[in-house]
């Protein structure tokens, strides 16, 4: 059967022609310092043999970079600047290298506004090219979504805020108290994510993101505990923290708070499993009379099952949940 065709919804078309998964790598012009792209397709290159065989010219002075060109920096001795100085070979073995070694380095184009943008303009998409990359960069992305978003369904909306809403209830009582003093102290009283300056006692002007989002089972905790803008909160909502925060971000909150590394730099969500599943069943069960306890019910069994969490309930718990 063929593929049913894909309805554009947002208004946002397609341009025409662009090789969606292709990459492209960047390099600076070392003579006239312009910014180049080369398009390399669906393979990435392989650093030796890019060394070896590799000429590619700058769009505007026409200074071709490859192994046998003799460098255009005055500022170093003669001697060093001819291409077959083994200072000229070893830098043109970096620069190569630093253009193709990973996939990091690599380029993009964007199917939407046709900007070629660096790796991290597109959020990952396993499977999709050599990049692993989205078609859209991250700004038109969002753009879509606030179209797209608007277009989703009362189920689909109603599921995702249901979720949030069983997530934070079964954390209530395993978040810790956050010294604010301290909290300010910790971060400059700066919002970590714009560095604007924020004051303690304009209380509507910041808040304390989970840097791991409750919905995930992180409670808030000394380590799990940023200091932000609302502005900036807001626009992180509940996106994993290497969703929202760059590499050198991450690396800073690590050392702030003392939060696991490898867990905020993971591309994808984790489930926090380290909960005592069972107290925060029975702290979810404490309803009150007006309460939907069947919603309830229903809600908590789908966010148990599909997290995962089923196999640590206690066997009376699975009963009275039916699972």
């Amino acid at each position: 059967m063929a593929r049913r065709r894909a309805v554009n919804r947002t208004g946002i078309s397609r341009i025409e022609g662009i090789a969606v998964h292709d990459a492209f790598v960047g390099f600076i012009c070392l003579k006239c310092y312009t910014l180049n792209h080369v398009r390399v397709g669906e393979k990435l290159l392989d650093p030796e043999s890019t060394f070896f065989g590799a000429e590619w010219p700058c769009k505007s002075c026409g200074y071709v970079h490859r192994r046998r060109a003799n460098l255009p920096f005055p500022n170093w001795p003669r001697e060093f600047r001819q291409h077959k100085s083994l200072q000229a070979e070893r830098f043109w073995l970096g620069f190569f290298r630093i253009a193709t070694e990973h996939p990091e380095s690599y380029w993009k184009q964007c199917n939407a506004c046709g900007r070629i943008l660096p790796f991290q303009a597109f959020s990952k998409h396993s499977g999709w090219g050599p990049l692993q990359r989205q078609m859209e960069c991250r700004g038109c992305k969002g753009a879509i979504n606030a179209v797209l978003n608007v277009l989703r369904t009362p189920e689909q909306l109603h599921e995702g805020s249901a979720r949030r809403r069983v997530a934070e209830l079964l954390l209530k009582g395993q978040d810790q108290r956050i010294d604010l003093k301290d909290l300010f102290r910790r971060f400059g009283g700066k919002c970590f994510k714009t560095g604007r300056p924020l004051n303690l006692q304009e209380r509507r002007s910041w808040a304390i993101d989970h840097i791991l989002p409750s919905q995930f089972l992180y409670p808030l905790s000394v380590e799990n505990a940023a200091l932000l803008s609302r502005e900036a909160n807001n626009a992180k909502a509940g996106r994993w923290p290497k969703q929202f925060y760059s590499n050198n971000e991450l690396i800073e909150l690590s050392r702030i708070t003392g939060a696991d590394l490898n867990l905020l730099a993971s591309t994808d969500p984790i489930i926090n499993r380290n909960i005592d599943v069972n107290a925060c069943v029975t702290r979810f069960l404490r309803v009150r009379e007006g309460s939907n306890l069947k919603k309830r019910l229903d809600e908590l069994s789908k966010l148990l099952t599909d997290y995962a969490l089923v196999h640590q309930l206690s066997p009376q718990n699975k009963r009275i949940l039916g699972l």
